[in-house]
């Protein structure tokens, strides 16, 4: 995947989406970090926050679609349909993944963080959405991956 670059135009400072996406890791790495480093009563709240936090964001995901279909997507098209529908999928997985044990949960959401990645990588997304989205959301969601990774670790060392 080609690196972080805002070669697309950007409203103001180029910087800010790249900045407040890294600030959006911080929970993750908090947490992931916490699963493994806190002591053991704070891990019991560390994985939960975790997930929880993970279930916020990725409904966010569905949200950016809902304003991509909203401002991309002409009105009444099948593409704005899908989009508006596909839209919902995010939180539809986010908040029954809190309702299963919690090593499952983390599998679900991995699973959905990469469906909406794969969505975002669709031909569709690819001509809506400018390259610095698409290098951007590529970094982050690695990173959020792997951070449920450390923490899917963890729940079966446990």
């Amino acid at each position: 995947m080609p690196a972080f670059e805002t070669s697309s135009p950007l409203p103001g400072d180029g910087r800010l989406p790249l900045a407040l996406g890294l600030a959006g890791l911080l929970p993750f790495l908090a947490g992931a970090a916490a699963a493994w480093l806190a002591p053991v009563a704070w891990q019991a709240m560390a994985i939960p926050a975790f997930l929880a936090y993970s279930a916020v964001i990725l409904s966010f995901l569905g949200g950016v679609q809902w304003g991509v279909a909203m401002s991309l997507e002409p009105a009444g098209s099948d593409g704005f349909r899908a989009r508006l529908l596909l839209s919902m999928v995010p939180s539809l997985i986010a908040w029954p993944a809190l309702l299963l044990h919690p090593l499952t949960g983390a599998w679900v959401l991995v699973a959905g963080f990469l469906l909406v990645r794969l969505h975002e990588c669709g031909r569709g997304s690819r001509e809506l959405l400018p390259d610095w989205f698409q290098s951007l959301r590529t970094l982050l969601t690695v990173v959020v991956v792997a951070c449920h990774g450390l923490v899917i670790w963890r729940l079966g060392v446990a």
